[in-house]
């Protein structure tokens, strides 16, 4: 059906899709929906009463060159249109999903005609199949090809003035989100590739919690945890386990378990649920190849508390044979069983089990709460060498999240890592946590990267020690070995925002500043605030898109945060706007003042106004104090303009980057 900008529809409860103006209402109001969801709604209004297939949607947004698996970005519209529209997907009054083929929209819906709008259509002409669309606006002219790819040529007035219109900026990040979709189907989705016979991929998800105590959902979530960890060691050779990150994007989710598993790329699901009481505990289980969606295996366990962690290896060990029967292959695997834990023993696993719940938040205030337990789990047993690797890891994150200087967290997770290491030296995450350390703090790279493949030889399935590994493989300029290590980790955490977030930082260093922009924007579309996602500002100065850096510091970066300043300082520099980088320097200033930051938050607001001899004062701060911020100075473009001031080139041999 043609469409113009004027081209609106009416549907359902008092809900109108007006495309003149880009807005979903209903009486009246405005209600969110990003682009890809928008453009998604409109087919099916435009298709209403009949099926829209997945492929028809994919060429109506994508274009039929698309090479990767597009299920997850679907899924991904289909949920925000459903939740935009108070839509039920299992009692559906507006979208009805039709298994395995697509969707159809089964309320009525009126289009209202082009001429009854307020805005006549006819005011631009209709381009042929063979021209392009061309748009006049305030970021200059834009235009689109007849395969929908968008080019904008830049105004000689867009950079007169800093601070554009919210519009025009709009507009843009729209524009990059086109590039943007492209990535993102590559990134949270597995390209279309038959996985090899000999290993196959498991997702266990989420053990659901059935006490009715929200309080206990740190068990349950400690269950999934620990069964992704005995799972992913026994076999990785045959067997891969998705990452935590990735299955718990399901937890509470009313998704059909073949659309599960086909977002997350496995043949088998491992699905259960606990039930805690006192001093017993009730674990039910089932494994289910989706194939044919047989369930291969199915157990109820009632067991005292203090066996839980030899139930946890009693389950793995009988999956990994089902599934070796299912491969044709019967290689004994014979794990280690813990020994059954003495009260004090399970009361700091249960405390450990706490500390990782608030972890995985990844926040600062979650990196406090896990120190906490973790502390208390080693308190009651000096012996649990996990819970040291938690603490560990936390200490090794927790400053790079705050952006406190780091000089005393980085002693306690070296000790802390030690410990846990002195303890068991075969468990991955202690490597990868001493790796960190050694890498950030001590700037010793031979033994960081020592210690991340030996994180890796000790479970090829740590989805964690791979990204980490990619991040050390960066720092050194290796971004080709660094995006295929990224990679590894992606597969094994298809979901992880955190992954595909520093995939974008990578492509950012490695300059490749477009396909960073439209990676970041990827992100977004998912979490519009995901926190790491605002170093695309200076993808942004780097491409010259100073307008559109600012706006996104202002939305991005709350005030308080000393990087909202030093980012400003450093973009007006950038621009040549002093007075204005001049007192964004001096509220960093102030701030420092008030809560002493890490000295490199302050060294690229120096580098924007061009004072490279401050810039170099700051870095030998930061090095006095062992930041972890010196790990970036030969890849980050932000310090180009010092690579040849030998003391700059002095400073890159001391922290071992020179080569």
């Amino acid at each position: 059906m043609p469409t113009t900008s004027s081209q609106r529809f009416l549907f359902g409860d008092g809900y109108e899709l007006d495309l003149g103006a880009y807005e979903l209402r209903r009486n009246g109001r405005t209600l969110k929906l990003p682009r890809i969801p928008m453009e998604v709604l409109r087919l099916l209004l435009e298709r209403h009463g009949n099926l829209v297939t997945r492929e028809e949607i994919i060429e109506r947004i994508w274009g039929r060159e698309v090479f990767v698996d597009t299920d997850n970005s679907i899924n991904a519209a289909i949920r925000k249109i459903r939740h935009a529209l108070s839509d039920d997907a299992d009692e559906p009054h507006l979208i009805q999903t039709v298994p395995a083929k697509g969707y159809r929209f089964i309320a009525s819906a009126k289009e209202i005609a082009p001429g009854l709008d307020d805005s006549p259509a006819g005011d631009e002409p209709k381009p042929t199949a063979d021209e392009p669309i061309q748009r006049s606006g305030g970021m200059g002219q834009e235009q689109i090809s007849p395969d929908g790819s968008t080019t904008v040529s830049q105004s000689p007035e867009r950079t007169k003035n800093l601070r554009l219109p919210r519009w025009a900026i709009g507009s843009t990040i729209a524009l990059l989100l086109a590039t943007a979709i492209g990535i993102y189907t590559g990134w949270f989705r597995h390209p279309v590739v038959t996985p090899p016979p000999s290993r196959l991929l498991l997702a266990v998800l989420p053990f659901e919690n059935l006490t009715g105590d929200a309080s206990q959902e740190y068990f349950s979530d400690g269950m999934t945890e620990e069964m992704i960890t005995q799972l992913g060691g026994l076999d990785p050779e045959h067997l891969g386990v998705i990452a935590r990150t990735s299955v718990m994007y399901y937890k509470k989710s009313r998704e059909p378990l073949p659309q599960i598993a086909r977002e997350l790329g496995v043949q088998y699901v491992l699905e259960g649920s606990v039930r805690r009481d006192g001093k017993s505990v009730r674990v039910t289980a089932q494994l289910i190849q989706m194939e044919d969606q047989t369930h291969l295996w199915a157990r109820q366990y009632d067991r005292d508390t203090k066996d839980f962690l030899v139930l946890q290896s009693e389950i793995a060990r009988e999956i990994s044979d089902e599934i070796q029967m299912a491969l044709g292959k019967r290689r004994p695997i014979t794990p280690t069983l813990p020994a059954t834990l003495s009260p004090e023993a399970f009361e700091a696993y249960n405390l450990y089990l706490k500390g990782l719940y608030f972890w995985n938040k990844r926040t600062v205030e979650g990196f406090q709460e896990a120190i906490g337990y973790f502390h208390q789990a080693v308190e009651k047993d000096p012996n649990d060498a996990r819970a040291y690797a938690g603490l560990a890891a936390t200490y090794a994150l927790i400053a790079s999240y705050s952006g406190v200087p780091t000089a005393e967290y980085a002693s306690q997770a070296r000790v802390a890592a030690l410990r846990a290491l002195q303890l068991d030296d075969k468990l991955p995450e202690a490597h990868a946590a001493l790796a960190l350390i050694v890498q950030n703090h001590d700037y010793d790279w031979q033994t960081a990267d020592k210690e991340f493949r030996r994180a890796i030889e000790l479970n090829p399935n740590y989805a964690t020690g791979h990204h980490w590994y990619a991040e050390h493989l960066t720092w050194l300029g290796r971004f080709d070995e660094a995006l295929r290590e990224s990679e590894r980790a992606r597969q094994l955490d298809p979901l992880s925002l955190i992954i595909a977030t520093d995939q974008a930082a990578i492509l950012y260093y490695s300059r490749q500043y477009d396909r960073a922009i439209a990676q970041f924007a990827a992100v977004r579309e998912i979490d519009p605030d995901f926190p790491r996602t605002s170093m695309i500002f200076a993808a942004y100065v780097e491409k010259g898109m100073f307008a559109e850096a600012e706006a996104d510091i202002e939305e991005h970066m709350p005030g308080d945060n000393p990087w909202h300043w030093s980012s400003l300082a450093y973009t007006y520099g950038r621009l040549g706007q002093r007075e204005k980088a001049e007192h964004a320097l001096k509220n960093l200033l102030d701030l420092n003042q008030r809560h002493p930051v890490d000295p490199m938050v302050i060294v690229p607001a120096y580098i924007g106004l061009g004072n490279h001899q401050q810039a170099i004062v700051w870095m030998e701060k930061a090095y006095a104090q062992r930041s972890h911020g010196l790990t970036g100075l030969k890849v980050d473009p932000v310090y180009d303009p010092l690579r040849s001031d030998p003391q700059f080139q002095n400073l890159l041999e001391r922290v071992g980057l020179r080569q």
